[in-house]
């Protein structure tokens, strides 16, 4: 499917690598201006400037929190001086702490529901304000997780925020549908990223125990991404797409 995003806007948190990069770049290169956003300043200005010289002054970066009130306003604002308007975002930052649920600290349990569930919420919430200004109508996409959906050793807290955003996106569609804004979450199963090919059995485990008989890729996820935010995915709204090569329909565990 060719689809045109004919010059919109998006802002994606977590920007930096894996799946949040993946996105940017897509976007870009299908024409949309995109406000990357990853907590690493170093790295966020580089990914920035590796899109930018294959499709020129499509990103701009902001680094920060996307936990934190004053930057996910700041993204917002930025993208609209920058680029004149805002019609996609995608809140994809997000923390994974793995933790036994009966000695879980109360710091790490924080910081996870900071990022990934005040983080989204906010982010939603400021993002829509702009598109009902512009009257515009807009996509909101928010990154889940199969552990939404499934139960995962040791991610008791991580697998509550990404069930709570799963809900966030069908109770949306109650506040945003009038004003031609769809909410939708995209929910990936083991994904092939930096961090996860840290571990050096990830791929031939997941490879092992996936029905289509691999772990995905983060262009498996972006491209599901894309389509829920683009001109064609405008009667999708409240969904939870999930990525996952099938595993979530056997659910054989890794360990």
């Amino acid at each position: 499917m060719d689809i045109d995003f004919n010059g919109q806007v998006a802002i994606v948190t977590g920007a930096g690598k894996g799946i949040g990069y993946q996105i940017s770049l897509e976007l870009a290169r299908k024409g949309v201006f995109v406000v990357m956003n990853d907590s690493d300043e170093e790295l966020i200005n580089a990914v920035s400037a590796r899109i930018n010289s294959l499709y020129p002054d499509q990103t701009m970066a902001v680094a920060g929190d996307a936990g934190e009130i004053d930057l996910i306003q700041s993204l917002v604002d930025k993208a609209v001086e920058q680029f004149g308007q805002l019609n996609i975002i995608i809140a994809n930052a997000g923390i994974t702490l793995f933790g036994d649920f009966l000695s879980y600290e109360p710091k790490a349990f924080q910081g996870v529901m900071k990022v990934n569930l005040q983080g989204s919420f906010f982010l939603a919430q400021r993002a829509a304000r702009q598109m009902i200004k512009q009257n515009t109508g807009g996509r909101i996409l928010l990154m889940s997780s199969v552990t939404g959906q499934q139960a995962h050793k040791d991610l008791a807290a991580y697998a509550m925020t990404k069930a709570g955003l799963q809900m966030l996106a069908k109770n949306l569609v109650i506040e945003l549908s009038e004003y031609g804004i769809t909410v939708n979450t995209v929910a990936p199963g083991a994904t092939l990223t930096e961090r996860t090919m840290e571990d050096e059995d990830y791929k031939s485990t997941w490879a092992r125990i996936t029905p289509t008989g691999r772990a995905g890729t983060v262009e498996d996820v972006a491209n599901a991404v894309l389509f829920l935010v683009s001109p064609a995915a405008g009667q999708i709204t409240g969904q939870t797409l999930v990525v996952d090569g099938g595993w979530s329909a056997v659910s054989l565990s890794p360990f």
